[in-house]
């Protein structure tokens, strides 16, 4: 931070101590990950393209040491979400930005920069028809052999979502190994099985693609918004996914104030309601009040209220469809208040609403009927974690093989964060990115091939990893407020940071030291001189400021 010999006053308050009561924050998050050298990758379709962004400078690395069957599909690079454009201010009259000062001689990238890939992922190709050949897993080839199992072709849908592989079709079979750390950590699994969403975003974060909903239309001058569901499509469990799953959860459970005792903001737009109905069997139409234009944005969101799908807000009644058929014996308005209670006292609950969000929750209940990739055969309370592929998977590669390829996911659970970090060097996991440490990227460098595993850096869209965040709604104090609400305090702030230092010390020096802009490929990005603008320390120029305020 820009400091004086002499400390400063602001009203009564030091700049340091302004700094200490001010409500900053430096936030960050850069995963590490392992991918087994024989091990198969995850499969195209395992990672929608969430809303939120994959971290610059997380890494994968699973290891090897276990071959499962000779699965090897395509990898599928982690998704990138939507990175909103970042805002940019005229900069103030009174100071210039800091542009970056060229380097007098070029370095050899360091040796963790140069584990870091390009953004790519596979692609879905919302145009393509079902290939006229479809091909199954040998595990449900063989289940269908013995009548266990409908034939595949009753199993898709009549236009299955096709996914275009990374750089080549997949082979079935094997099981991926991951790390855990308990009933807690939903996200571990929800990043790879959340493509159970109406629509959302690309590899990229900057294109909208269809998931369940096959495609849609807005009307009425971005008022409505009305979406095809896939004709065929099923759950799980073999039963149809209609609109009628819309309803229930519009009517029953969004609108049971038991359940969601307060609506949500994403379902209005200034304050006035929207409504949801049914056209069709396989039609559903949003409606509101005034133009809703980030309506599909909403809906593409991995961490949305409405957007983030049963897997990843289902057990909060997130999402805008629930399995009707199933949640209804649990739900009093279907099912007598007698039979609902016997069910309360045998599974423990105290009351209908606690059975049901148990119920709802596709981590704990592996009877619910999902549309995921996979689904849990053995629950997240239990010291490992299972997950099976989902018969009825509504997506094909290019070559009209059902997705996914890998047949299993087991998840172990790790006791703390340092024994899962030893048992990915130790080459016990096929790949790994949650919960692995930037900070012991030496050992994992060091131990590729020892471990049988390779380390990767992925980068993204999204505009940084590690931002100095300024409470602007603060109000405790008036005199604290105003600076933080005022443009040049915050340039001055911004222009006394050391973020080489910081990079170094924190990052390892894998990071892009810079402004919060987003990536240089993206769409959203205003020009590549904003990368440094206010981003380059210059302590004179910021004391100069903070003097001239």
């Amino acid at each position: 931070m820009a400091t004086d010999p002499v400390a400063t006053t602001l009203g009564s308050v030091t700049r340091r101590r302004f700094l200490q009561r001010g409500a900053l924050g430096l936030a960050g998050t850069l995963g590490v990950g392992l991918l087994a050298a024989c091990a198969p990758a995850a499969p195209p379709a395992a990672k929608p393209a969430e809303t939120k962004p994959a971290a610059p400078a997380a890494i994968t690395a699973p290891a090897a040491a276990a071959k499962p069957a000779e699965a090897k599909p395509a990898e599928a690079a982690k998704p990138a979400a939507p990175a909103a454009p970042a805002a940019t201010t005229a900069p103030a009259a009174a100071a210039k930005p800091a542009e970056a000062k060229p380097a007098a001689k070029a370095e050899e990238p360091k040796l963790g920069r140069q584990l870091i890939g390009k953004l790519e992922g596979p692609e879905v190709l919302a145009e393509a028809k079902r290939p006229a050949k479809i091909a199954e897993a040998p595990m449900l080839a063989e289940l269908v052999k013995s009548g266990k199992l409908p034939a595949l072709e009753q199993r898709l849908p009549d236009e299955p979502m096709v996914i275009k592989p990374l750089t080549e079709i997949g082979k079935y079979g094997g099981t991926w190994r991951r790390g855990f750390t308990g009933p807690a950590d939903g996200e571990n699994g929800n990043r790879i099985v959340s493509t159970d969403k109406v629509v959302f975003w690309d590899f990229t974060g900057t294109k909208l693609k269809p998931a369940v909903a096959q495609s849609w239309e807005i009307g009425d001058g971005g008022k409505t918004f009305t979406f095809k569901l896939r004709k065929g499509h099923r759950w799980s469990d073999g039963q149809p996914f209609t609109a009628d799953d819309f309803m229930f959860w519009y009517e029953d459970v969004y609108q049971n104030k038991e359940l969601v005792p307060t609506p949500s903001a994403e379902f209005s737009i200034n304050g006035k309601l929207g409504t949801m109905e049914k056209v069709d069997a396989a039609t559903v139409r949003f409606t509101f009040p005034e133009r809703y234009p980030l309506f599909l944005d909403v809906l593409g969101g991995g961490n949305t209220f409405l957007g983030a799908s049963q897997a990843t807000r289902g057990d909060n009644m997130g999402g805008v469809f629930s399995p009707a058929h199933y949640l209804k014996q649990f739900h009093p308005k279907y099912t007598p208040k007698e039979k609902i209670d016997e069910a309360v006292k045998a599974a423990g609950f105290d009351n209908w609403v606690n059975l049901f969000k148990n119920k709802i929750n596709w981590r704990l209940n592996i009877d619910l009927p999902v549309l995921t990739p996979w689904r849990t055969t053995t629950p997240i309370n239990t010291p490992l974690w299972t997950l099976e592929r989902n018969p009825y998977y509504y997506a094909v590669d290019t070559e009209g093989n059902q997705l996914p390829y890998i047949d299993k996911i087991q998840m172990t659970l790790a006791e703390n964060l340092e024994v899962l970090n030893l048992r990915a060097i130790a080459g016990e996991y096929d790949w790994q990115e949650r919960h692995t440490d930037l900070g012991k990227l030496a050992l994992f460098i060091e131990n590729q091939q020892k471990g049988n595993y390779k380390l990767r850096l992925d980068p993204a869209y999204n505009g940084s990893d590690a931002a100095f965040h300024f409470n602007q709604s603060y109000a405790a104090d008036p005199e604290i407020a105003k600076w933080l609400k005022s443009r040049d305090f915050r340039h001055a702030l911004a222009l006394g940071i050391d973020r080489d230092q910081l990079n170094e010390v924190f990052w390892l020096g894998v990071g892009t030291p810079g402004s919060t802009v987003p990536d240089d490929a993206s769409p959203y990005n205003p020009g590549k001189e904003y990368r440094t603008r206010w981003a380059t320390m210059d302590v004179k120029q910021a004391n100069e400021t903070l003097d001239k305020i």
